[in-house]
């Protein structure tokens, strides 16, 4: 098994240096789900930023070979990879949501939720895609959900809201980087605690819902992850109670909330079991997203 030194001075390809990331990857047991579900999609996504490459390079360029100074830079980011467990998001300072690409770093969630697949649809058939003219993102982030829901309202404002400073900079930075300043809106907020008086047409929302026995068993991975982002009390429950509390007062008479709760899906039905929640599913892959619309929300 080569270490280090070794493969900086043997690996010859971009090819060689995959191959060797994904054995690195598997001896090491390094855990998958922020961008990628598998060791070569990993290796590739890094190798191929170590060397300022596309992610859509040609597989005829795989076997050009690499200088040893590309080679170190392939070798050093891949052992970063194993040895800090970091999310790769994080080590590239990137993560693609929507067909989009984000800035990330440890202050926010690495982009995966499926609500991806909503946006991609303009949330059809749940809303009149024509008639949004105002989004709100609660417990934006990097700002991934409110600048794709820019994109597929096009006509829409957006207003973004966390309660931490240090995501709302990194959502400031994917504003200007999406040069979407004019529709696209920051505010400092606890959930709705200190968002101004106002009607939406769509809330959107992937807060914090992880349970307190699941954060526990967590791999390490999602612990470089901000806990403020993940954890939600003992039943993972804590701040989807207060959107469902107060949404209703936000929503337009024709608007819809939709929420991620992931594997929390399970503790919410057991508290609200007579509230109709419409469980949406994906072609893709994920579960545990809700929809209500402002009527239903004001029913109970």
């Amino acid at each position: 098994m080569l270490n280090q030194q070794e493969a900086i001075e043997h690996l010859k390809t971009i090819r060689d240096c995959i191959r060797w990331g994904v054995s690195r990857f598997n001896e090491a047991g390094i855990f998958y789900g922020h961008g990628t579900n598998n060791a070569r999609d990993e290796a590739t996504w890094l190798v191929l930023h170590a060397l300022s490459q596309p992610l859509d390079l040609a597989d005829t360029f795989l076997d050009c070979h690499i200088t040893p100074d590309e080679r170190k830079q392939v070798v050093e980011l891949l052992t970063r990879r194993i040895e800090t467990r970091k999310p790769a998001a994080y080590l590239t300072g990137e993560a693609w949501f929507c067909s989009l690409p984000f800035t990330v770093n440890e202050h926010v969630l690495v982009p995966r939720s499926p609500i991806c697949e909503l946006i991609e649809n303009s949330f059809s058939p749940w809303v009149d895609a024509e008639k949004v003219k105002h989004v709100l993102d609660l417990c934006t982030g990097s700002g991934c959900i409110g600048i794709a829901c820019s994109y597929a309202f096009p006509q829409a404002q957006v207003d973004m809201t966390d309660i931490s400073s240090e995501a709302l900079a990194v959502a400031g930075k994917n504003i200007y980087r999406h040069q979407v300043s004019d529709r696209v809106h920051l505010i400092h907020a606890d959930v709705f605690d200190g968002l101004p008086a106002k009607k939406y047409d769509l809330i959107v929302s992937n807060p914090p819902y992880v349970d307190a026995e699941e954060m526990v068993g967590l791999p390490e991975e999602y612990n470089r992850e901000p806990s403020l982002a993940l954890a939600a009390g003992q039943d993972g429950l804590d701040i989807v109670r207060r959107i469902l509390q107060q949404a209703a007062d936000y929503l337009a008479d024709e608007g819809v909330l939709v929420v991620e709760v992931g594997n929390s899906e399970a503790a919410l039905m057991a508290v609200y079991p007579d509230v109709p929640f419409i469980w949406l599913e994906f072609e893709r892959g994920g579960h545990g997203v809700f929809l209500l619309t402002a009527e239903q929300l004001k029913s109970f």
